[in-house]
């Protein structure tokens, strides 16, 4: 059976920007709460995220953006970035923290310690540009472990898959055009933050659902989309922007998700990588605001990494 790593850090839970904001701490009590119900943790390694180093967040992020997001961190309070993305004291650690898990994961992964890996961490990273924090996000930490895995262990080729319920604008800003990259990005529109359909790259590949979109588009899209890309690009370890919003008992969208689609999706990309990826495969939690599906929807995906 492979082994799949979990890492977390108790410093993902202390970042909160209020009591009525949609990405709280509580989120990754309900998957710890649901990897207990479901015995799930006996079957995985755990791991404690270390801080990324600010050489490693510049692979994706300019030093000038980086250092303002260092000097807003706020000693009491709150930091508003924008509408929705503020800082409080303990935002800038959990930030580094959630990043350092995927560079972490990346590196495990590759010496062989484990098989593929889950980042339970927050905050989110996929619409984090170069230069810009938006979206409940900071530090873009799927794009900082996709680019370790490429200029750290010398990878030629590596694939981002998204399929939270926004578009991972983010990530799209730092990798579009780059060569090595592939992202395959799918989302409602529309919907925030409102990206993600005019001309494009060769190497994004985005595929927008309409509100109501149930899992046959999700698998549909997948199989025709991005599976023959993936197949033609031929990456050599795949990384997963893991966005549980689309579920069906999620209100943040209008997507029609449930936890069988996220393990389809989840098996059917260990699949194509156990082919053509030694099985290596870094996902990250992005969104999902309804705590219990959120909680089971991540053990459908950890599932779909492990297989029967």
């Amino acid at each position: 059976m492979p082994t799949v790593g979990f890492f977390s850090s108790p410093t993902c839970g202390k970042h909160d920007m209020g009591s009525e904001h949609p990405e709280r701490p509580q989120r990754l009590d309900a998957i710890q709460d649901q990897l207990l119900s479901s015995g799930m943790e006996f079957v995985l390694r755990f791991f404690d995220a270390p801080r990324a180093s600010r050489a490693q967040l510049e692979r994706v992020h300019t030093p000038d953006y980086i250092e303002s997001i260092f000097n807003r961190a706020p000693s009491e309070g709150i930091e508003v970035l924008d509408e929705d993305t503020r800082m409080c004291p303990d935002t800038l650690t959990a930030a580094l923290h959630a990043a350092g898990a995927g560079v972490d994961a990346v590196d495990k992964v590759i010496a062989g310690e484990i098989n593929s890996a889950f980042c339970s961490v927050r905050p989110p990273g996929h619409h984090a540009e170069r230069d810009k924090a938006m979206g409940f996000c900071l530090f873009n930490n799927i794009a900082i472990a996709a680019a370790h895995a490429r200029e750290k262990h010398g990878l030629e080729r590596v694939a981002i898959l998204d399929f939270d319920v926004h578009h991972g604008n983010g990530t799209e800003d730092i990798v579009a055009g780059r060569s090595g990259y592939l992202l395959c990005s799918s989302f409602q529109s529309p919907l925030y933050p409102f990206t993600g359909t005019g001309e494009l790259p060769d190497n994004i590949v985005n595929t927008p659902l309409d509100a109501g979109a149930g899992g046959d588009a999700l698998r549909k899209l997948v199989e025709e989309q991005w599976l023959p890309t993936l197949e033609k690009f031929q990456p050599q370890m795949l990384f997963i922007s893991a966005g549980f919003d689309g579920h069906v008992e999620d209100h943040m969208a209008q997507l029609r998700f449930t936890e069988d689609d996220y393990r389809w999706v989840t098996e059917t990309l260990r699949e194509f990588a156990d082919i053509h990826c030694e099985g290596r495969i870094v996902s990250s939690l992005e969104g999902g605001y309804a705590l219990s599906a959120l909680g089971r929807s991540v053990v459908a995906h950890l599932k779909g990494l492990i297989g029967s």
